[in-house]
């Protein structure tokens, strides 16, 4: 798996790939939004995966963790979530949280756990995801998850 970080000129092609995956579209240029694609041989998006930081850094959102229809089931999504996970870490990110209303046992997989969706506004009231689902309305149907950021955290393998 060859990640790139996302780049400008890379936002739109992402952004068409995370529409037919129906994920969140705001505030993928954002500079607090850290973004990679992974592509076919011919250049086409394939996976995605990402996360956005709050203010100082110890807390991320994860978003835009997608696998192309064709590639699921084979640990695509399971990867590109650890990816992100560990360099959300690596930079020095403590806790990630995340919204997921449909893929519940693949983040329980990775470790994480229900959460109160205010306690996620709460670490991350900044960040354009929580933004879009306050002002929208969305939040109330949202699920929140959460897990502690760490190498080494024991982890079972998700299913895909």
């Amino acid at each position: 798996m060859v990640l790139t970080p996302v780049s400008g000129a890379d936002v739109e092609q992402l952004r068409e790939f995370l529409r037919d995956a129906d994920l969140t579209l705001s505030g993928l240029d954002d500079e607090t939004v850290r973004l990679w694609v992974e592509r076919d041989a011919d250049g086409t998006v394939v996976g995605s995966t990402g996360y956005e930081c709050s203010r100082d850094g110890r807390d991320v959102l994860v978003r835009s963790v997608a696998v192309a229809a064709d590639r699921r089931s084979a640990g695509a999504g399971t990867r590109l979530a650890r990816y992100a996970l560990d360099r959300a870490a690596d930079e020095g990110a403590e806790r990630a949280w995340l919204f997921s209303r449909r893929s519940g046992p693949f983040w329980q997989g990775l470790g994480f756990v229900p959460a109160d969706r205010q306690a996620l506004v709460a670490a991350l009231p900044e960040t354009q995801q929580v933004r879009l689902f306050l002002t929208t309305g969305q939040l109330d149907r949202e699920v929140a998850w959460t897990r502690p950021l760490g190498r080494g955290l024991p982890v079972a393998p998700a299913p895909d």
